[in-house]
């Protein structure tokens, strides 16, 4: 088979679409012939050198893919070949077949493109684990999501309009803040021109956000702290504006706030298991109801994906970019 390798970390020119040996499925796993994939932010840290896999997983990029079943290992059951499939990978997905833990795979919600299917299964899964599992976004609260026209941006307004939550995005042109719009954003703010602060305090009447869904890290933390409201949740997924920050504790006390921080893909399969089948019940008839609904951008072929990681990096894209393989 062929894939996307990285025989040198450097900019999107290090992406080489390569012959590879084709992989096996083991236990508890099943072998997809992927159809498409999708660009994440991590696969953009991995070319560079700065996110390496986790042991045991795939070398080459790619933390989700859609496609068919091709072969099913020992031990797997209420799977066939065949069966049309979306799936949360530890990496594999920019290449023609990957092996997946059973239990990370996702039937394609019904009204929905094989190909574009692709663009659900990472967004999906941090969405669902970060702003619901983990910190509890009620009907009638507020979630303030950073980077609202991304793909995960896209996805969190959704859902938190899905289950009744009023939600605040900030983003950085007005073209991505009237995607959000109608996607069913209520407070749209501009982060070049706006303080998130002001305006999330303003459209609250004060209260703040209950839940704030954060890809910026140290570089929002203060104003983050400050935006909540009381019993609040800030729910840390991305380190885009930096690693290292200062927390003001006594904010946290006088709130009775939570900071939480995690990320998907070093998970042990049990834990991403749990998640996806989360998913399945709870995201899946929202995606089949036509509520929700995946956001690409583009579609590339897959060995363009030097060309996708630049429109990702740019940040020009709305949603999801997606690599099809051939």
């Amino acid at each position: 088979m062929h894939a996307i390798t990285i025989p040198e970390p450097g900019g999107p020119e290090a992406l080489v679409w390569d012959e590879v040996p084709d992989p096996v499925a083991g236990e508890g796993e099943v072998l997809v012939e992927v159809v498409a994939s999708a660009v994440n932010r991590a696969d953009v840290l991995q070319r560079q050198g700065f996110y390496n896999p986790p042991p045991g997983a795939s070398p080459y990029p790619g933390l989700e893919c859609s496609g068919r079943i091709a072969a099913i290992g020992p031990g797997v059951s209420g799977w066939t070949v065949g069966d049309e499939v979306c799936a949360l990978l530890a990496g594999g997905g920019y290449a023609q077949k990957v092996v997946v833990p059973a239990g990370q795979l996702l039937p394609v919600p019904e009204g929905v493109d094989l190909v574009q299917a692709a663009a659900l299964p990472e967004v999906a899964c941090t969405v669902w684990s970060n702003v619901f599992m983990i910190s509890h976004l009620r009907p009638g609260e507020t979630l303030l999501v950073h980077g609202g026209s991304s793909g995960i941006g896209t996805m969190a307004i959704q859902l938190a309009k899905a289950v009744g939550a009023k939600v605040a995005v900030t983003a950085g042109t007005k073209e991505k803040l009237e995607r959000c719009a109608e996607l069913g954003a209520d407070i749209l703010i501009n982060y070049r021109e706006q303080d998130f602060v002001a305006e999330v305090e303003e459209a609250t009447g004060g209260a703040g956000a209950n839940v704030i869904l954060d890809n910026m890290g140290a570089k929002y933390l203060d104003r983050n702290v400050r935006t909540l409201a009381i019993n609040g949740r800030l729910a840390i997924i991305g380190l885009q504006g930096g690693a290292k920050g200062e927390l003001n504790i006594g904010a946290l006390l006088h709130k009775r706030a939570a900071v939480t921080a995690t990320s998907l893909r070093a998970r042990p399969v049990e834990e991403k298991t749990a998640i996806v089948a989360a998913v399945r019940e709870h995201v899946w008839p929202l995606l089949a109801a036509g509520r929700v609904r995946p956001v690409v951008d583009r579609e590339l072929p897959m060995a363009q994906a030097a060309e996708a990681h630049r429109v990702v990096e740019e940040s020009g894209h709305i949603g999801k970019v997606l690599l099809v393989a051939p």
